[in-house]
């Protein structure tokens, strides 16, 4: 994906670093078990109504952030390479340990998910152009998305967020899931739609105390 420090290939320095851990959902029943607890489905139901759809073709992945070789991710948004009828989805990003700007947490700009942004604000990967004044400004409403063991983030896939390299000597791991509403299908003959997906039960939704 062409993140700031990344390898150029598997070959060099750090291209043997374990980043993500595709597939995670079909790994272990304990996935879809949390997925399918009332805080987290009834949360998701009240975002994208009472059909919640989990495509498996995107994240469904465990991610990690090693304390030799991390990358820097840049300013993007989710969407940037999906296809799907509206660009209207969820990503649950769920902390398996501390997460803080020392190990590389997200970083998140609010309210950029309701945002048009023009073609030219983004580089050729589709990452936010930092060297342009008004991108800066933008990142200067940047928010830390500080998390502990077991907590969640729920965001828009437009929202665009960023993280740093993990500077700590222990590695950094996280879940990570994206979500679609039952109106809301992939597109025919995309990557979108090249893997099956997840239909989970209907919720109970109560209140969002």
């Amino acid at each position: 994906l062409q993140y700031p420090g990344a390898p150029n290939s598997r070959g060099g320095a750090g291209g043997d670093t374990v980043r993500r851990l595709k597939e995670a959902q079909g790994r272990d029943p304990v996935f879809t078990q949390w997925l399918t607890t009332p805080p987290v489905l009834n949360r998701l139901s009240q975002i994208l109504g009472p059909q919640v759809v989990m495509p498996l073709a995107h994240h469904n992945c465990v991610m990690t952030k090693q304390p030799r070789f991390s990358s820097e991710t840049g300013w993007h948004q989710d969407i940037r390479y999906w296809s799907f009828t509206r660009p209207d989805l969820v990503s649950l990003w769920l902390a398996l340990g501390p997460e803080t700007p020392e190990n590389g947490c997200l970083f998140v700009i609010p309210g950029t998910h309701r945002m048009e942004v023009r073609r030219e604000q983004l580089d050729g990967s589709l990452f936010l152009r930092t060297d342009l004044p008004e991108n800066q400004a933008l990142i200067s409403r940047k928010q830390a998305a500080e998390l502990a063991a077991g907590d969640a983030l729920f965001f828009h896939c437009r929202t665009f967020h960023a993280a740093g390299r993990n500077q700590t000597r222990q590695s950094k791991y996280s879940v990570v899931f994206t979500f679609r509403g039952g109106d809301n299908p992939p597109k025919e003959g995309t990557r979108s739609a090249s893997m099956p997906e997840l239909l989970l039960p209907a919720a109970g939704l109560p209140s969002r105390d």
